[in-house]
């Protein structure tokens, strides 16, 4: 007595379609939830990886769909496979450049010190001969306050619209404009 009738390859890759499916609804769902089971060794540094979770269930999803039709219509199981592997590869693939596009089109509030160079600002703490004092520069829409001194060791009182030349680590050296 069988207690399960045998599986067709129809139902296998129907089966392996829906669980794809529904890992991916869990995901888009669930958000990061499922991050951890990614398998790109945190290379995310750079951007989406090619075995994100998301990228892997489109692949499994689309390997499992497509083995189900191609077995509807008369293939093998192996032909099947390797035309669901196909397809899971252009549709996984798709989904991974679609990913990496929208994550190159990202705008970053990362302020870079040489971004400095060549800015006008004032004077909010005057600076003595030979001496230091602060500026306050705007870079976009932040407002930032630098350290500065002069190339020349000349004074320069508050208030003074001065420009900014070089950077030397966290201080500014400053010209008047």
């Amino acid at each position: 007595m069988d207690l399960l009738p045998p599986l067709s390859a129809f139902t296998v890759f129907l089966g392996i379609c829906a669980t794809g499916f529904l890992f991916l609804m869990v995901a888009l769902v669930f958000g990061g939830v499922f991050d951890f089971f990614e398998t790109d060794h945190d290379f995310d540094a750079g951007g989406p990886g090619f075995f994100s979770t998301r990228v892997m269930a489109v692949f499994v999803t689309t390997f499992g769909g497509a083995g189900a039709v191609a077995t509807y219509y008369g293939l093998s199981p192996v032909p099947a496979a390797l035309v669901g592997f196909g397809t899971g590869l252009i549709f996984g693939g798709a989904i991974y450049a679609l990913a990496r596009m929208l994550y190159q089109q990202q705008a970053s509030t990362d302020v870079r010190s040489s971004d400095l160079v060549g800015t006008v600002g004032r004077v909010v703490i005057a600076i003595p001969p030979g001496g230091v004092g602060q500026i306050r520069v705007r870079l976009g829409e932040e407002l930032m306050d630098k350290i500065a001194r002069t190339r020349d060791g000349v004074a320069i009182p508050e208030n003074t619209a001065v420009k900014v030349d070089e950077v030397l680590g966290e201080t500014v050296i400053v010209t008047t404009h």
